[in-house]
């Protein structure tokens, strides 16, 4: 409900409790008592309505409901309802968090009343009266703060559960992003070698298909192991968003890679110094990317070249480094961007704490340097 037509039906409700409250309690009014008579409901009424105002204007209300209980009891009316409404403004005032104001507004009235009390003669018991009121005005105080308190603590509580909420979403948003960037990545890496072995396999049965066609089988058996290797990385790339523990690839398959890099007309050298040990999956799922997009990268740029693919394995760290001699491909210039192969393998590096270098190596040819370090970086 609207905030203001709440406040307005509170006025309404207290006017309507006020004023038959008064006058039930007319048969206990004293001698000095003056009867209820229309001033005396103009400033119950009043005060009552104010009520309709105690958020939009709360200290004004409350001033104005704090005056006009004064003012009824200035005037000997009988009945102790008219500071009702003040006691409820006082209340507003706390919860709305204007301590000061309800404090300074519950003095104010309590200080009122008992000048009133203590002037009027025909009063025996102000003191008590005064003592009832007074705990009143610091109840409402009290209150006010309790509720403010807890309504803060609510709000805080809610805003943490939606920042909790969102912040999944976001996450699972991440995850999902990252999902498919590294099936992106494996899918190219695993499928571009895989056709690129079919590429050359074809075009050389092509070419001896005249000349020498006994050797056509060869090349035609090369094309069927590339299409069956390039079925199984499909399916066990997909098969990591069911079954991720599942995924095996890394450096213990090197040697079938090297040995298609060689059934595609590669020389391959493949050595491995220091001593072999187990390597974190992702670093060694990284490394074996990354020996794959570089001898891909070989069959594609550099024709039949040597290769040396070499690993090599340090306490920190594992080394890799896949060498040709053969005529290197375009290398981006100024302004330039490098080929999406050259940035999938520095991905794959940087993503495990590691670094990669590539470019024309020293005697000719192109050489790729991948240094990975053996424990993760978070």
């Amino acid at each position: 409900m609207n905030p203001r037509k709440m406040d307005a039906l509170v006025a309404l409700g207290a006017l309507v409790a006020i004023v038959p409250g008064t006058y039930a309690n007319l048969s206990w009014t004293g001698p000095f008592e003056r009867p209820l008579d229309p001033l005396g409901l103009t400033l119950i009424t009043v005060a009552a309505l104010s009520l309709a105002f105690r958020r939009t204007a709360p200290l004004a209300a409350g001033i104005v409901a704090a005056a006009c209980g004064v003012v009824y009891y200035a005037a000997h009316y009988p009945g102790v309802f008219a500071a009702a409404p003040a006691l409820a403004s006082i209340y507003t005032l706390a919860v709305l968090g204007r301590r000061r104001a309800a404090i300074w507004l519950a003095v104010a009235l309590a200080g009122a009343v008992y000048g009133l009390m203590a002037l009027s003669p025909a009063d025996p018991a102000a003191g008590n009266s005064m003592t009832l009121l007074s705990g009143w005005l610091v109840a409402m105080v009290v209150a006010g703060e309790v509720i403010r308190g807890r309504r803060a603590y609510l709000r805080a509580v809610e805003q943490r559960a939606e920042e909790a909420e969102r912040t999944r979403e976001e996450a699972a948003l991440r995850r999902a992003g990252e999902e498919r960037l590294w099936i992106a990545q494996e899918l190219h890496d695993s499928l571009t070698h895989s056709i690129s072995v079919v590429n050359v396999q074809a075009a050389l049965a092509m070419e001896l298909l005249e000349r020498h066609p006994e050797r056509v089988r060869e090349a035609l058996a090369a094309i069927k192991e590339s299409g069956h290797e390039a079925m199984r990385e499909l399916r066990s790339t997909l098969g990591v968003l069911r079954h991720p523990e599942e995924v095996e690839t890394g450096l213990s398959e090197l040697p079938r890679l090297v040995s298609r890099a060689e059934g595609a007309g590669l020389r391959v050298a493949h050595t491995v110094s220091g001593d072999p040990y187990a390597l974190p999956p992702a670093v060694d799922r990284a490394a074996y990317r990354i020996a794959q997009e570089a001898l891909t990268n070989v069959l594609r740029h550099a024709g039949a070249a040597a290769v040396t693919v070499a690993v090599e394995y340090d306490p920190s760290m594992v080394v890799l480094r896949v060498e040709n001699d053969g005529e290197p491909g375009p290398v981006p210039g100024p302004g330039m961007s490098p080929g999406m192969g050259l940035i999938g393998m520095r991905e794959r590096a940087v993503a495990v704490g590691g670094s990669l270098t590539a470019g024309p190596g020293e005697g000719g040819g192109f050489a790729v340097r991948a240094e990975l370090p053996v424990r993760v970086a978070a």
